[in-house]
């Protein structure tokens, strides 16, 4: 299995945009009872993510995961924080297709994103996703993280674990 990421092209936009819907739906999977967050819409779909600055903006980079030359993920990388400090790189948003999942495609990916952006990183976990938050410290170490801090959001801004570290 060979795990390519790279750059997403201005016309694959609209691959970005359907891998959404599912990451979305999966996404959908935390939110409590009650919230009408992620409803589905009468179209059958969820609502867009905000993917102009992508495309648009210095210090967004859309990001296609490939295994075997064929679309597996994305990850949306900019400079934003949760804690209000200043980063390198945040990951914005990170999908596997569940076919690639614990398949070692994340880890893999991982390694490739830290190469091409070097620096400080932030990267938030939502407080009601268990299978995040025992990947991202796990990855982060395996891929070179260092000076690793986690710190809990303000409940505002951010809830749940910010990671903060160095890699490169």
């Amino acid at each position: 299995m060979t795990v390519v990421v790279r750059p997403a092209a201005a016309h694959e936009r609209p691959l970005i945009e359907g891998l959404l819907q599912f990451y979305t739906y999966d996404f959908s999977e935390f939110e409590p009872a009650g919230s009408d967050r992620f409803d589905v819409r009468d179209d059958g779909l969820f609502d867009a993510y905000p993917l102009d600055p992508y495309w648009r903006d210095e210090g967004y980079w859309p990001l296609l995961i490939e295994v075997d030359g064929k679309a597996a993920g994305f990850a949306l990388i900019n400079r934003e924080s949760h804690r209000g400090a200043a980063n390198d790189a945040h990951m914005g948003e990170f999908f596997v297709a569940r076919k690639f999942r614990k398949a070692g495609v994340g880890t893999q990916a991982l390694a490739q994103i830290f190469g091409r952006h070097p620096g400080l990183w932030e990267i938030a976990i939502v407080e009601r996703n268990a299978a995040a938050k025992v990947f991202w410290p796990r990855a982060i170490r395996e891929n070179g993280g260092r000076d690793m801090v986690c710190r809990a959001g303000d409940g505002v801004r951010w809830t749940g674990p910010i990671w903060a570290f160095r890699v490169g």
